[in-house]
């Protein structure tokens, strides 16, 4: 994850596999948050939305087989979680940040599509970037569960 200057916001960059390409996807401060926690291994005192879809999925037998980025428009990312459950394979339309939040607590693959890439990917090369990844993790080490548990009293 990288947080765009002067905004501040975070983005989600999903690396080419063999490659220096990245698909740059505008999230939010919550998503990221929850991705990071899941990433770190934070558990927090009680379940987080995310955590609450992993329950569930685990209470009903499904397994979430893969995330798919699957089309990008008027500036917006889709996404697909796709579920296999009872035999069945299902297709559940989800926005990405939401969907990877997901998988990064089931560990569950992330792709999007060579024609995505090849249309919305960007090329990285400059490692002196590395100064916005320490940014963002400063802002994580500074983030609780707790500063989401607010209202969640039930």
């Amino acid at each position: 994850m990288r947080i765009e200057l002067p905004t501040n916001t975070p983005i989600l960059l999903l690396r080419e596999r063999d490659g220096r390409r990245y698909l740059p996807i505008w999230i939010g401060t919550p998503e990221a948050t929850a991705i990071a926690l899941a990433l770190e291994g934070v558990e927090t005192a009680r379940p987080l939305t995310h955590d609450l879809m992993k329950s569930v999925l685990d209470a009903l037998g499904a397994d979430i087989e893969r995330v798919e980025v699957v089309s990008l428009d008027q500036g917006t990312f889709y996404a697909d979680l796709v579920i296999e459950s009872d035999g069945e394979q299902l297709t559940i339309s989800a926005r990405p940040s939401d969907a990877i939040a997901l998988a990064t607590r089931t560990g569950s693959p992330v792709f999007a599509s060579k024609t995505l890439l090849e249309d919305a990917g960007v090329e990285i090369h400059d490692d002196s970037e590395e100064e916005e990844i320490e940014r963002f993790r400063e802002f994580l080490d500074d983030v609780t569960a707790e500063d989401f548990e607010h209202g969640a009293s039930s």
